[in-house]
């Protein structure tokens, strides 16, 4: 297991290598995504300044935690975006195409292969922007931020970004059984926006089965923004970590049966 661990290490810091080495040779895709993703996140910014302008509360919570929300959010999205998003978002292409063979033959895991050859440091801006966003919201509560708080905050954020990276992998993942996943990613594009604009506490009823549950895009910035003011409780913790430990299963068995229903280009 520590060999395997070992490899995997070095293969990803390999991959990594080669992937800024061809960034360099073309310094377009290097530096473009810096002028657009950092164009993308000042509409979102106005967007939001449009929708909350005038509002006092929302779900319960201060115009502090409604910044915190975004920011979050947009933090979690950001990260994806700077090391996974573009590499997982290739596979359904590369089902169609049959390339996934290239990956199934080398002995390397083919999906931490795919998760990290195609890393965007263009996106890098956004991951910046997010923060500031985050502390300008901190700096708004009506609440005193502690240590402890920051360290909780930080956790759930990194949990919630192995919740995001699941989400990516179980949907394209689909093309392993259907030809086409448009109509999935559309309704994660469409749940991806809702939550990145309204925090999960706003959702009642059905929506919130939907938003906590099958499409936990909700939770992912309300568990680390409730540990931040105080408001996180046992149950709450409880559930945030068995829907991680859920969707961890269930991206392992659809990604694993994938592999055994996709059908080799050579067959």
């Amino acid at each position: 297991m520590i060999k395997n661990m070992k490899k995997n290490c070095k293969v990803l810091r390999e991959l990594i290598l080669l992937r800024f080495h061809g960034l360099m040779v073309f310094r377009l895709d290097f530096f473009g995504p810096f002028f657009v993703d950092g164009s993308l996140f000042f509409i979102q910014l106005m967007a939001f300044g449009a929708v909350y302008a005038n509002v006092d509360k929302i779900g319960g919570g201060g115009i502090g935690e409604m910044i915190l929300y975004i920011g979050t959010f947009s933090l979690l999205n950001a990260v994806s975006m700077t090391i996974c998003f573009f590499g997982l978002n290739g596979i359904p292409g590369k089902v169609q195409s049959g390339e996934l063979d290239l990956y199934l033959t080398k002995p390397v895991s083919p999906l931490l292969r795919l998760t990290f050859e195609n890393i965007s440091p263009g996106s890098i801006p956004l991951v910046l922007m997010s923060i500031c966003i985050i502390v300008y919201g901190a700096g708004h509560l009506q609440v005193e931020v502690t240590g402890r708080a920051v360290a909780a905050y930080l956790f759930w954020v990194a949990l919630m970004e192995i919740l995001y990276y699941e989400m990516e992998v179980i949907i394209r993942s689909i093309s392993l059984y259907i030809i086409s996943t448009a109509r999935m990613e559309q309704l994660e594009d469409a749940g991806i926006t809702l939550c990145m604009k309204l925090p999960g506490i706003a959702f009642y009823g059905v929506y919130k089965v939907i938003f906590y549950l099958l499409l936990p895009y909700g939770i992912m910035a309300t568990l680390p923004v409730q540990s931040l003011v105080g408001e996180m409780n046992l149950g709450l913790a409880l559930y945030g970590i068995f829907v991680v430990f859920l969707f961890s299963l269930l991206t392992g068995v659809v990604w694993k049966n994938g592999l055994r229903h996709y059908h080799s280009a050579s067959s």
